[in-house]
């Protein structure tokens, strides 16, 4: 069902079926949950959750989500999209171009203008930053993919059979451990519904590379935070893998293998495990990369540019989104496998290839669309929000889209950044 049977359309208007994508993807993860009974969801707080960066509140105040330096940029041939959130990526976008540490906006454009837009990716990229070249729609490289699931899912070993999912109806995953390594959106939207579901989810940081506080009081409902050192501390985290159902991976799978944290490698070791990856391309070579990127380079950009001379941007990090909750709902039932038929599975997918779908469904009058975003902008949709408090800060987020039967309301807060023991409960 790629839209609400009421005929109401998921308020996310957009050149591509960006509705469609997110109620899809969001029912689904509600039906893993019960399957053949799953309440649909309200089309306005589907749109709601995947533009909950729009909603977020701390004490009263919308959060800066952009860095400066994430953002659309002329080159000499064309346009090229980067990516500067974390403060290594954009200290490393700089040293590429050869900036100063300090350099303004301007400085950064004016070096990007008189180059090419591959070989200011080229500069960029190898030295460790984040930018892609704004390129035109790949229909051939789009139908490839689309030959494979949009979620793959493969058993990796044989072990005998699990824990069955039976918790109460109200938390359908009580008593599932899950070990969450993701950071940004799409990770963290696929163990935030886990949670929401009554997993135990602990997720691992990095002690040297923070979060920043908006992205984790978006995503981190639910959850508890903890921060670890994988290779000084690997005794205590192979502990939590041996008592763990399932780890859900967000990292580049380069970095992965030379932490011995491959799917394969995970699996010789705990062959009970239910492995979850995301990548932003397919493939074990994938480079880092995030949603505003893969719009980037797989023609998306373009598609929604409103004038045809600049590129544009979906209504929300879609991408994202939709990979969260269709990984979410893939991981859901890869644990009742294990429950009924035992092994270990991967569970995967990456936003390039949610790019291909979308890119393959109906496409809306442009028009129209234009003219419904503005309207969007102006007056969002219908939203329900909550509140918590954390560490002494008052947080305002929007409440739940997923539904099953006996689903509650609204998620529990998100625990502050790192605070909790790696340990399970």
């Amino acid at each position: 069902m790629t839209q609400p049977a009421t005929g109401r359309t998921v308020p996310l208007p957009s050149h591509l079926a960006v509705g469609g994508l997110a109620w899809t993807s969001i029912c689904a993860a509600g039906a893993a949950l019960s399957p053949g009974a799953s309440p649909a969801p309200d089309p306005d707080q589907v749109a709601a959750a995947y533009r909950s960066d729009r909603h977020l509140l701390i004490d009263g105040e919308a959060p800066d989500v952009w860095s400066p330096l994430s953002r659309f940029w002329r080159a000499a041939d064309g346009w090229v999209r980067t990516h500067g959130n974390y403060p290594h990526h954009a200290s490393a976008l700089r040293a590429g171009l050869g900036a100063p540490e300090d350099a303004a906006d301007g400085d950064i454009g004016e070096r990007l203008s008189r180059m090419t837009a591959e070989a200011a990716t080229r500069m960029i990229t190898s030295a460790g930053g984040l930018c892609v070249p704004v390129r035109r729609e790949h229909p051939h490289d789009d139908a490839a993919l689309r030959r494979h699931p949009v979620v793959e899912t493969h058993r990796l070993t044989h072990s005998s059979p699990g824990r069955r999912l039976a918790g109460p109806a109200r938390a359908p995953l009580a008593g599932v451990r899950v070990l969450d390594l993701t950071r940004v959106i799409a990770g963290p939207v696929a163990t935030r519904t886990l949670a929401f579901a009554g997993a135990d989810v602990l997720r691992i940081d990095p002690p040297l590379m923070s979060e920043p506080a908006w992205q984790h009081l978006d995503v981190g409902h639910g959850k508890r935070s903890t921060l670890l050192d994988i290779e000084a501390d690997r005794p205590l985290f192979e502990s939590l893998l041996a008592d763990a159902d399932a780890i859900v991976l967000g990292y580049r799978p380069s970095g992965l293998a030379r932490l011995g944290l491959s799917p394969e490698a995970l699996a010789e070791r705990h062959p009970h495990l239910v492995i979850g990856q995301l990548s932003a391309w397919p493939g074990r070579d994938s480079p880092r990369g995030f949603d505003s990127l893969v719009q980037a380079d797989s023609g998306i950009s373009w598609i929604e540019s409103a004038d045809g001379t600049s590129p544009g941007a979906l209504p929300a990090q879609a991408l994202d989104h939709s990979a969260g909750y269709l990984l979410a709902a893939g991981l859901i039932t890869a644990l009742r496998r294990r429950g009924e038929i035992g092994g270990g599975w991967l569970v995967r997918t990456s936003l390039r290839r949610i790019a291909a779908e979308l890119l393959g469904m109906p496409r809306t009058d442009d028009r129209a669309d234009a003219a419904q975003r503005s309207a969007l902008e102006r007056h969002p949709s219908p939203v329900r929000t909550q509140e918590f408090d954390v560490a002494g800060r008052r947080v305002t987020t929007v409440a739940p889209a997923v539904r099953w039967p006996e689903s509650p309301q609204v998620f529990s807060p998100p625990r502050p950044w790192g605070g909790d023991p790696a340990e399970w409960w």
